[in-house]
């Protein structure tokens, strides 16, 4: 008989344009790293439709690590989750108006409060589990640890939450923020009239940058997850992988220029390369000029202005035709783009990045 043939992965129907790889196997990687540098229990951030990268997909891949529970945003964040066959804790840590609150009592979700009269609508329809917001300095949302009024106290007190929690703002630098917050985390728990059953601090790079296990009951970690590192002591492996196929190639002469508003000039005989992924796909237009892209491993930059469906390359020097495979995000063998790297070049934050990768580009999922 005739050897059975390999199938080609790249003939897949969705990777004929442009697709995003995301490697779940490399996020449960990530997730057991900091399970085992935390010491607790995990409440991963999903939010953001798992931060661009598909929620029910990542909650998938981290169901085996049995975490305590699931982080999102907001009350339809929360239902979807449901609606996609999650079962465990899902927390809503953005404030929830009071009219949402029925909302959250139907998905059985665990909101965040901070107010007196939130706390006692959630008791008053049955809510259960609820977690108080304890702003330490980010200033963001939560009851200000210094100044948690005798009505907020009252209700804690007759509907005590399972859990407190603050918001670290400077996790990522060697000041001495965090130590302060810590301090007025704990003064603020202590001023309760008992101590909820589970504290919670640590995002990402508090787990990655701490001195050793967590002070707390719970971890949260987000970005790390989908491979953004902070610069602790662990690494965090790239997940997401967006790649487009060459569609066009033209050779330019000296002089000659790229794209809209002519901001890129050829500078001697170059290799223009077009691939069919822009700014609509979430390939920021703040790359223009500066982003690199891989081409069978090798870096090549991005010429011109990226476009709302298309970007340009200049492949001088680099063997390409119709149809290779650049990635634009992620790794081509054994070079590699990570969403830190690639987001630095264009001036945005890595969590921009992978929140902005749009739905036009497939997802699809190794779990190797």
């Amino acid at each position: 008989m005739p050897a059975e043939s390999t199938p080609d992965p790249l003939a897949h129907p969705d990777r004929q344009r442009a697709w995003l790889d995301v490697d779940l196997g490399a996020l449960a990687r990530n997730a057991a790293a900091v399970a085992a540098r935390a010491g607790v229990p995990l409440l991963p951030m999903v939010k953001a439709d798992g931060y661009g990268l598909g929620a029910p997909a990542v909650v998938r891949a981290l169901e085996p690590l049995a975490p305590w529970g699931y982080g999102v945003a907001s009350a339809a964040e929360a239902a979807a989750l449901r609606a996609a066959g999650a079962t465990r804790r899902v927390m809503v840590l953005t404030p929830v108006l009071p009219t949402e609150l029925p909302r959250a009592r139907a998905v059985s979700l665990t909101p965040a409060l901070h107010r007196a009269g939130d706390g006692r609508a959630w008791a008053a329809l049955g809510g259960g589990a609820w977690h108080l917001a304890i702003d330490t300095g980010m200033a963001r949302a939560g009851a200000r640890w210094d100044a948690l009024d005798d009505a907020l106290l009252s209700a804690v007190g007759a509907h005590p939450p399972e859990g407190a929690f603050t918001h670290f703002h400077s996790a990522d630098t060697d000041d001495a923020s965090r130590a302060e917050q810590e301090a007025r985390f704990r003064e603020a728990v202590s001023r309760l009239p008992a101590r909820p059953p589970l504290l919670h601090a640590e995002n990402s790079p508090g787990v990655e940058r701490a001195g050793g296990a967590s002070a707390w009951d719970l971890a949260r970690p987000g970005v790390f997850l989908y491979g953004v590192s902070a610069g602790g002591v662990l690494g965090a492996e790239p997940v997401a992988h967006l790649r487009a196929r060459v569609v066009d190639l033209r050779d330019l002469r000296d002089g000659e220029t790229v794209s809209y508003g002519a901001t890129w000039t050829a500078r001697g005989a170059r290799r223009i390369a077009t691939v069919p992924a822009g700014y609509a796909d979430g390939y920021r237009r703040a790359l223009s000029g500066v982003g690199r892209a891989l081409l069978h491993g090798r870096p090549v930059p991005v010429a011109g202005r990226v476009t709302m469906d298309m970007t340009m390359l200049d492949v001088t020097g680099v063997p390409c035709a119709v149809g290779d495979v650049a990635t634009l995000l992620g790794r081509d063998g054994a070079a590699v783009l990570t969403a830190a790297e690639v987001a630095a070049a264009g001036g945005l934050s890595p969590y921009e990045l992978l929140t902005g990768l749009r739905g036009r580009v497939p997802r699809l999922y190794d779990t190797a």
